[in-house]
């Protein structure tokens, strides 16, 4: 899937089945630098990419959405990307707190 300033992959090391990676075409390592065309691009391959995944499998019930900006964040790949990862129903033990389970002990906040 593409459009005119971004892509969209399966992620190499999907976290879920259905992971993938919106890619803006132009070459830039920190998603601060995005513009607001590329952006716009970008959204509109993610809300592409939600649309298709649920009609391809319908135990999908949520998605996180994810970017690494900077090494410390856990940026690997230098050049920006935004990550879709398909939730499903007790893919994990305990979904609470999402993405705040990057950081131990801060995920569970109730």
């Amino acid at each position: 899937m593409e459009n005119n300033l971004a892509y969209l992959v399966e992620d190499k090391y999907p976290v879920t089945k259905g992971h993938c990676i919106i890619i803006p075409k132009r070459h830039f390592a920190d998603y601060f630098e995005i513009t607001q065309a590329e952006s716009n691009s970008v959204q509109a391959l993610v809300l592409d990419a939600k649309k298709e995944a649920i009609l391809k499998d319908r135990s999908i019930q949520g998605f996180n959405l994810g970017v690494n900006s900077g090494v410390v964040a856990g940026q690997t790949i230098l050049h920006t990307h935004l990550h879709l990862i398909p939730r499903r129903e007790q893919d994990v033990q305990v979904a609470i707190g999402g993405i705040r389970n990057i950081i131990p002990g801060k995920g569970n906040y109730l």
